[in-house]
């Protein structure tokens, strides 16, 4: 018997959550990580028309890249689709688990990594590569869970991953606490350390503190490689469409060079722009760029914005590869819905 909390394991030891961003929610979001795994569905968004769709297939897991929730939810009344997947799930006893932004920063098995295989890329390499990463495990009982987790946001902590451990004492009962986990470059280690004074009188919680290794460049954000042989920019475009399945295709002005080096980042990339021009690409594909950013490409670069659906759609069957060659004892689909909430006129 396969429990869900050892499929999210499986997940979590390609794409650790202490990867993810300090905005995301990457995790278990609905359900008993203790149940066993009847059937999984694969998704990108979760929906109310795919929890239907896990109900018909009788699939008791929902694996999203996508978080239902970002943020906190106060109520549960159904007013929003947020709520109302929430609930549809919970009413038929559908677990809900995100893999997003942990899965967007490994190298390996990765988000980045599909997009690139699709394009046919070699000689790959993460576009932006975290360096001198450390790992902070601390245990802190409930009451002060919260207080440090904000500290260590507050710290510059990317995200906080946390679970509920038990602590023995010398009578030997086990004491709730919560163990979190955060990652982080280790110019920040002595904001990190002070974060963790929360105690009474400033006292500092326990913690234990390693270095993770990425000489190899496996933990960062996007991707750049090299096409196998130079294409016309025409030709790259049409050969972009066709491999990505998009409708149509948003760029900055063609320069009239050929391209032989792409960088990428599934979904919003924008922010690796200028390690995509100092690494010489002659094309940054990625999503949900702004009117006034398409400029600043400055003809160095042609921008070509693909869509955020279009570019992360293949993680879809990323995931259910990666759960299939590990597990063979629960029936696993890839949904049949498309979730792209953005329709096209063209």
């Amino acid at each position: 018997m396969t429990k869900i909390c050892d499929l999210t394991a499986y997940l979590e030891s390609i794409a650790p959550p202490q990867y993810q961003e300090g905005y995301d929610n990457a995790g278990l979001i609905v359900g008993d990580p203790n149940a066993a795994v009847e059937g999984v569905l694969f998704c990108l968004d979760s929906t109310e028309a795919i929890v239907e769709e896990a109900i018909e297939k009788q699939c008791n897991l929902i694996v999203a890249h996508h978080p239902i929730v970002f943020r906190g939810l106060k109520r549960l009344t159904g007013r929003n689709y947020v709520e109302r997947v929430v609930i549809q799930a919970i009413r038929h006893g559908i677990a809900i688990y995100a893999i997003h932004t942990n899965l967007d920063n490994v190298y390996h098995q990765g988000v980045n990594g599909k997009i690139g295989e699709r394009l046919g890329l070699m000689d790959t390499r993460l576009l932006a590569p975290k360096a001198n990463l450390k790992k902070l495990s601390v245990l802190a009982p409930p009451a002060l869970t919260e207080p440090a987790r904000e500290a260590l946001l507050a710290a510059g902590a990317d995200s906080v991953a946390a679970s509920e451990q038990l602590s023995y004492g010398g009578a030997g009962e086990g004491r709730p606490q919560v163990k979190l986990e955060v990652s982080f470059s280790s110019g920040r280690e002595r904001q990190m350390l002070d974060a963790l004074k929360v105690g009474r009188n400033g006292q500092q919680l326990a913690y234990e503190l390693v270095s993770i290794e990425n000489s190899d460049g496996s933990v960062g954000s996007g991707l750049i490689g090299r096409l196998p042989e130079p294409m016309a920019e025409e030709a790259f475009l049409q050969h972009l469409k066709k491999a990505m399945k998009a409708s149509c295709i948003r760029h900055t002005r063609l320069l009239g060079k050929k391209v032989e080096t792409v960088a990428l980042c599934g979904g919003a990339g924008g922010f690796l722009l200028g390690n995509a021009k100092a690494a010489g690409a002659q094309f940054f594909v990625t999503a949900d760029y702004k009117y006034h950013e398409f400029f600043d490409a400055d003809g160095q670069l042609v921008i070509a914005d693909i869509g955020h659906y279009e570019s992360e759609q293949f993680t879809i069957e990323l995931l259910h590869d990666i759960i299939s060659q590990k597990f063979s004892n629960f029936a696993a689909h890839c949904t049949e819905a498309i979730t792209n909430p953005i329709h096209y006129y063209c």
